[in-house]
């Protein structure tokens, strides 16, 4: 019988993983056989979003269980100069409440391995993940010492061991860079697919390599008999990358020069949009939830619209960590849809902004998603697009010019939400770098 105790939470965050990535989402050449069994041992949630179509707002989001906006984390951490043209601060304030923390205070282990991304390596003098409530952590995209990418797991089962011999639940956060570009594909994963065309193989193999990992780690799980008692998701923080066929090597700071773009052929499943889009492609990803005895295996959900700032307070509920006084989460606990149960309080509504739109798929400034319904708005007037949810989850059949009433009510929903974001930032969120 499952344990009725706290769970351990282990909660996978891939980079740029799209929504049909996966071989249980009907992939026809990506073989990910340890997901895939996590999705046939949990439950396929197709109607998750994460925060923002970019990465740092989306992980933001997560840590904090606001929509990033509150936080002045509008798009990716890069360079100081991109920050104050962007009106973000230099870094994730660590004096937020944040989830590590609240996980850690109730009595948690809590470790976090992986891409930060919560400032930049081009930000030498922002805090390091252990100031955000981490006992144990290792990161890349981040101050301080760079991880090697593929050392995540190997020190993610380290720390499951040293928690589990020390009777002790822990909260993991493991965050991948694949397929973040650069692709780093190993070669015997590239033996494995060389059927494919070159983009592809490349592709296929980062995957499957990034796939073996997680198995890896859920196979530390069973040796060490905590399946039973551990929550593990896996999800993405944003929809997948374009394909830039001229790129085809790249130099990170922060992981070293790798193949480039020109593989970037992930897939969304048949979502309009991708990376860096408000479109159902841009934010929405995988998220597959398995905890055996709580959570029902071999269930595809498609109608319980979840996202990243109800991780938060379904974490903590989960765990039996208070939320602090004065703090509201903009997210709502889902423990009750992670078990199949309907809940009884109306869902809030979901907000988004991507201040970087422009023409194409990425023209959406703001959307919102609110009872059945998806509005997106442009910066010009006649940028606007109603769609009916889950019913039309493609975005295909735009009913904004059937439903005035909807358009306005939504619109002025986003209206009072923007008006109600924070102006003034945390100067002690400033990099010294500002001064010069």
């Amino acid at each position: 019988m499952p344990s009725t105790e706290r769970p351990n939470i282990v909660f996978i965050f891939a980079d740029d993983w799209g929504w049909g990535d996966l071989s249980c989402h009907g992939h026809p050449w990506l073989q990910t056989p340890h997901i895939d069994r996590l999705a046939a041992q949990g439950t396929d949630f197709n109607q998750f979003t994460v925060a923002s179509g970019v990465c740092s707002p989306s992980r933001a989001a997560v840590l904090t269980g606001h929509f990033p906006a509150r936080h002045f984390v509008h798009g990716h951490f890069a360079t100081v100069p991109s920050h104050e043209c962007r009106e973000m601060q230099d870094w994730l304030d660590p004096k937020s409440v944040l989830l590590p923390r609240l996980l850690q205070e109730a009595g948690y282990a809590t470790a976090h391995f992986g891409k930060w991304h919560l400032t930049n390596i081009m930000v030498p003098d922002a805090p390091s993940a252990g100031e955000y409530g981490y006992d144990a952590y290792a990161t890349f995209n981040g101050s301080g010492e760079q991880m090697p990418v593929h050392e995540d797991v190997e020190r993610s089962i380290a720390f499951v061991e040293q928690s589990v011999a020390a009777a002790k639940p822990f909260f993991l956060n493991l965050w991948i860079h694949e397929p973040h570009t650069p692709f780093y594909p190993k070669p015997q994963y590239l033996q494995q697919f060389q059927h494919l065309e070159e983009p592809e193989r490349i592709y296929a193999a980062t995957l499957a390599h990034a796939d073996a990992r997680i198995g890896e780690l859920l196979a530390t799980l069973e040796r060490l008999h905590v399946t039973e008692n551990t929550l593990v998701i896996f999800s993405s923080d944003n929809g997948p990358e374009n394909t830039h066929p001229g790129q085809r090597r790249v130099d990170d700071a922060a992981t070293g020069a790798g193949i480039g773009s020109f593989a970037s052929v992930g897939s969304t499943g048949g979502h309009r949009g991708r990376k860096r889009s408000l479109l159902q492609g841009g934010v929405g990803v995988p998220f597959i939830a398995k905890w055996p005895g709580q959570i029902a295996a071999g269930v595809v959900d498609d109608t319980t619209p979840i996202t990243a700032v109800d991780l938060l307070p379904t974490f903590c509920a989960l765990a039996g960590a208070p939320l602090p006084a004065g703090y509201v989460p903009d997210g709502s606990d889902q423990t009750a849809a992670l078990r199949g149960r309907a809940s009884s309080e109306r869902m809030p509504a979901i907000f988004w902004e991507w201040r970087e739109a422009e023409a194409g798929d990425n023209w959406p400034l703001h959307a919102i998603r609110f009872g059945p319904w998806k509005l997106l708005l442009g910066r010009e007037p006649g940028q606007v697009e109603l769609f009916r949810f889950p019913a039309d989850r493609l975005e295909l059949h735009d009913v904004s010019a059937a439903q005035p009433e909807v358009v306005e009510e939504l619109t002025a929903l986003i209206d009072d939400w923007v008006a109600g974001l924070p102006q003034i930032t945390d100067t002690n969120c400033f990099s010294a770098k500002r001064a010069k």
